[in-house]
This record gives structure tokens, sequence and C-alpha cells, in this order.
């Protein structure tokens, strides 16, 4: 396999080392200018990180991960480590959890019961039947509200982007500093920007494909 990237020039080989190429790039690239609603998405969630000043961010499911798309950090939070590619536990984070909560109830379930639950801070939810009731109420209410079960320090409320036909393909996300704001709070005063964001992504995804 190694071979065969250095023949396509991903990879160069440096005696017993290996090290990826600037075409590599391009890989990812690739896949982002694939998805009909990535550059409008990127335009709309800075216009709302600008408006709100506060992080703001976009991913999709990728089995038992959420993989960032966007993420667009506002001077408030302290940024983590975390940008385009990056990869979180799905059931540990808002976004995660909208996209979780909008599976097919087989796949939702099978997600369930093959993903370990193991404490990341004292708010992580460890119980399987607990963390079932947290999706089922994001599917109904329409968004997700986690506060410090990656990062003490972090909350976030989330909400679905769907496609032409309904399905949940992404989410968007609002990231807050834990303990300034509570789920109350946030959806009133940032639910509906959200939704907007979510609902305009969408509208524009289905007017240019």
């Amino acid at each position: 396999m190694l071979a065969t990237l250095v023949t396509l020039k991903y990879c160069e080989a440096d005696g017993r080392y290996f090290r990826l190429r600037p075409r590599a790039l391009g890989l990812g690239l690739s896949y982002l200018n694939a998805l009909p609603f990535w550059g409008y998405a990127q335009r709309a969630l800075e216009d709302l990180r600008n408006d709100i000043g506060e992080s703001c961010a976009l991913a999709v499911l990728d089995e038992t991960d959420i993989v960032y798309a966007l993420r667009l950090p506002a001077r408030r939070i302290l940024s983590a480590n975390l940008g385009i590619g990056s990869r979180l536990p799905a059931h540990l984070v808002s976004l995660g959890r909208v996209l979780l909560a909008n599976l097919p109830p087989e796949q939702r379930d099978r997600h369930l019961a093959n993903t370990p639950l193991r404490s990341v801070t004292p708010r992580t939810i460890i119980d399987t039947d607990r963390l079932a009731r947290e999706l089922r109420l994001t599917q109904e209410r329409g968004y997700a509200w986690v506060d410090g079960e990656l990062d003490p320090a972090i909350c976030g409320i989330a909400v679905p982007i769907r496609d032409q036909g309904g399905s949940v393909v992404a989410a968007i996300s609002i990231n807050l500093i834990s303990g300034t704001v509570s789920e109350v709070a946030a959806k009133k005063r940032y639910l509906v920007r959200l939704q907007k964001t979510a609902q305009d992504i969408r509208t524009q995804s289905v007017s240019t494909s």
C-alpha cells in the first residue's frame, strides 16, 4: 500500500520511513468539496460566529466518531487542538448526540450496544439506558445540549442539517464556556439562530445541487 502511495506521489520514502507529500491534501479536500453544503456552510458559520461571538462547528458521523468538517473558534474559548478532520467520540459531544439521535432506530441501538461508555469527566453519562433516553429526547426536541461530558470547561448546543429528502447528513453547533450559561438560557439565546443557519445551509445546498 505504501509503495502504491509513493508511486502516486501521495507519500515519499526516506530509507525505512515514509512521509506524506502535499498532494495528500487533495484527498481530504476532494471529500469536503463533494459535500453539497460545505462551501456555503463555511460562510454561514462564519456569519453566525461573528454575530454571536462564540465558537461554531460542523461535523459528520463516521461510525462511532464525529469528524469535523468545519470548526471556527472564538477568542473567548481557548482553542483545543481540533480542526478539520479531527475526530471525537460521538456520544460525548452535542454534534454527535444530534447525529446519533437521528440514526434509524436499529442502527442507533446497535451503536449503544457496541460503544463502551467510560467516564471522561464527572458529568459523563456512562449508563446506556440513560444515554438512550437522552438520544430519544434529542430527536424529539430537535437539538442536543451537552455540558462538560468530554471537557469540563465546555458545553454545547447542536442541531441537525438535513438534505433535500429530510435525512440528517451533518450537524452544526455553538460551543460555550461551561458554567456561564444554562441549557435554558442557551436555548433562548442561540437555538433559533442555530436552526436558521442550518435551514439556510440546507436551502442553499438544495438550490445549487
